[in-house]
């Protein structure tokens, strides 16, 4: 994990551990074989760098989650837009909707999200 970034099969495990957790670490061994192909020391390896950046935990040797799913990816997605667009999330919604059409049950999605902030 680098700068608080997942690369792609890093996600895979850690999804795999949010939809697990807690678990015992050995049968997140064995579930990283079955789902990844990764060997004993794969996972642990990875397991450990996780655990540094403060994700998950390995106490004990069962493995638990320190940072849920929605909020690490909330945060990814705060950064994303602060380095990208300035901090800017209509400039980021432009840019999005430029290169995808939202349906009309999108648009009313974000304005009930909105509407609600308003509150």
């Amino acid at each position: 994990m680098r700068d608080g970034k997942l690369g792609v099969v890093e996600s895979r495990f850690a999804d795999l551990i949010w939809r697990e957790a807690p678990l015992p670490s050995r049968r997140l061994a064995a579930l990283a074989q079955e789902e990844l192909g990764w060997k004993k020391s794969t996972t642990y390896t990875v397991l450990k760098r996780l655990c540094q950046g403060g994700l998950f935990e390995n106490d004990g040797g069962t493995v638990r989650a320190c940072v849920s799913r929605e909020e690490f990816y909330a945060a990814r997605s705060e950064q994303f837009v602060e380095e990208t667009f300035d901090g800017s999330l209509p400039a980021f919604l432009a840019a999005f909707s430029r290169r995808k059409k939202l349906s009309d049950r999108e648009i009313d999605e974000l304005q009930t999200l909105i509407d609600g902030m308003r509150g």
